[in-house]
């Protein structure tokens, strides 16, 4: 299916797109990435084997512009952000979010793409032990994820309105658990709990200050298996059906710490501040239907991830200072 074929992914220099763009390339894909990174930055990370655009995609005809004449279209533009995101930076959230994903999917629509990927997210899920995909809609997300949860949302639902009115049936819709890896955003101000904590341990923190108490468990999986996953769910997932990619099991922060206290310092003293929230008890994703219908499984287990995202970083510094 990807021989030869026209496939643009937007947010293509991210966590997902890059291991993703590497893939369809290796597929012998003609693939385009659009993101707002610096050129010189695509160029380092892809060389010649991509055509790479600067655009704003929360315009609607940058949108047009990049998705013409493409077969395939990845939507993985995101904002990404740690737990505060959801409380102070809400607006500079939501409304790019709704622009650039609206306006994406529309272009895709009026330029009548076979295949349109979506990619939710675990957060637009209500508070749950396990998250099955029917359960989207059996309440309101948490409170620190309720307006980034919903902008989501609102592309599951535009997906199905294209899909009843028009019968455009290109959508596939991914919810992928909390995804880590190389190229992720490793600064502790902004990033998410893996990567933050990988950052300050390599900085010499010591002890290393952690929120809430440990208990909190959290569903991990690898950027380079969703991007696998992409792959298989665009040949094989029915239109519009919402399909969770998660590691099948939840770990716990206090073992996350641990795990990585074993792999990068023994000597770590570890400091649990109570006084700060750790968000939901317990976020994991239901994977028995990406198992029915896409033939699902998990790659690449947790201290492999962890292990293959620290030999990135150690030797990725100049890459990063280009971006």
């Amino acid at each position: 299916m990807f021989e030869g074929a026209r496939v643009l992914v937007a947010g293509g220099t991210g966590l997902i797109g890059i291991p993703l763009v590497r893939k369809l390339v290796e597929k012998n894909a003609h693939v385009s990435v659009v993101s707002m990174d610096d050129p010189k930055y695509a160029q380092r990370i892809f060389g010649s084997n991509v055509t790479f655009s600067r655009l704003d995609l929360t315009t609607e005809a940058n949108c047009r512009d990049a998705v013409a004449g493409n077969e395939i279209v990845c939507n993985l533009v995101g904002i990404k952000g740690s737990v505060g995101i959801g409380q102070t930076k809400v607006a500079s959230y939501l409304v790019p979010m709704l622009r650039f994903q609206t306006n994406l999917m529309e272009a895709a629509f009026k330029e009548n793409v076979s295949r349109f990927v979506f990619i939710g997210s675990i957060c637009s899920y209500p508070q749950g032990e396990l998250h099955e995909e029917e359960h989207m809609w059996n309440g309101m997300p948490k409170q620190n994820d309720r307006i980034p949860g919903i902008a989501k949302r609102v592309g599951d639902l535009q997906a199905e309105a294209y899909f009843l009115e028009y019968g455009w049936d290109a959508v596939r819709i991914l919810r992928p658990a909390n995804v880590y890896g190389p190229y992720d955003d490793f600064n502790p101000a902004t990033a998410q709990v893996i990567p933050a904590l990988i950052s300050r341990i390599l900085s010499g923190q010591n002890p290393l200050k952690v929120w809430g108490d440990g208990t909190a468990r959290r569903d991990f999986i690898y950027s380079e298996d969703v991007a696998e996953w992409i792959l298989e769910a665009i040949i094989k997932a029915p239109p519009c059906v919402p399909i969770n990619l998660g590691s099948g099991a939840a770990v716990s922060i206090y073992d996350l710490v641990e795990l990585l206290k074993k792999i990068i310092n023994p000597c770590l003293q570890i400091e649990w501040d109570l006084s700060m929230p750790a968000g939901d008890p317990c976020r994991q994703l239901s994977i028995e239907r990406a198992k029915t219908l896409i033939g699902y499984k998990t790659i690449t287990p947790l201290e492999i991830g962890l292990r293959k995202t620290l030999d990135w970083l150690k030797s990725s510094e100049n890459i990063m200072k280009l971006k």
